[in-house]
């Protein structure tokens, strides 16, 4: 929450590059801590990593500072206050975490357990579940990563080429064409 507030509040994007940094550093803690390692593997590789990298080269081709607003509005506060309550109101119908009632428990896993040696032909569940039943899953966030990527790479260079004028290498300026 410290970081999240802190975020918002700062006017430097390169602390706010940082921030989002350390953000992602921590939220693949909490996966860490909740046996989710793949997930946590990903937020610190995607989230710490390749985001961080990213934001900081666009920084390189802006300014260093967040141009202040000309005056407040209310609407994004009170959409995002909204969206926020009705996440929590939907989170009110989940199991407790570890419930072993839920059905999280009764359905999927006891599949993964039984058969996915006979029908993946690995031994280690953890394996099968991640090569083979969740393929088509990490091929479609990889895919979502690459678009990204080449979306920014394309918005970048787009906006070195509106420039209009460049420099050439004696310092003087002269029209692009």
């Amino acid at each position: 929450m410290i970081t999240a507030y802190t975020l918002v509040r700062i006017r430097s994007l390169f602390a706010v590059a940082m921030l989002s940094g350390i953000y992602s550093l921590v939220g693949a803690s909490l996966y860490l801590v909740m046996d989710a390692v793949d997930v946590a593997f990903t937020e610190a590789a995607v989230g710490a990593g390749i985001s961080t990298v990213l934001m900081l080269g666009t920084l390189s081709l802006t300014t260093r500072m967040e141009k202040m607003p000309k005056k407040f509005s209310p609407l994004p506060l009170a959409i995002v206050t909204v969206t926020g309550g009705l996440l929590i109101y939907a989170t009110l119908d989940m199991p407790p975490y570890g419930d072993p009632s839920a059905p999280i428990h009764h359905n999927v896993s006891i599949h993964y357990v039984e058969k996915s040696g006979a029908e993946v032909g690995m031994p280690n569940i953890v394996t099968s579940v991640l090569a083979s039943y969740r393929g088509y899953d990490t091929l479609g966030e990889t895919s979502v990563i690459f678009t990204a990527a080449i979306g920014v790479m394309a918005l970048i260079g787009r906006s070195r080429r509106r420039g209009g004028r460049t420099k050439t290498s004696s310092g003087k300026k002269k029209d692009a064409a």
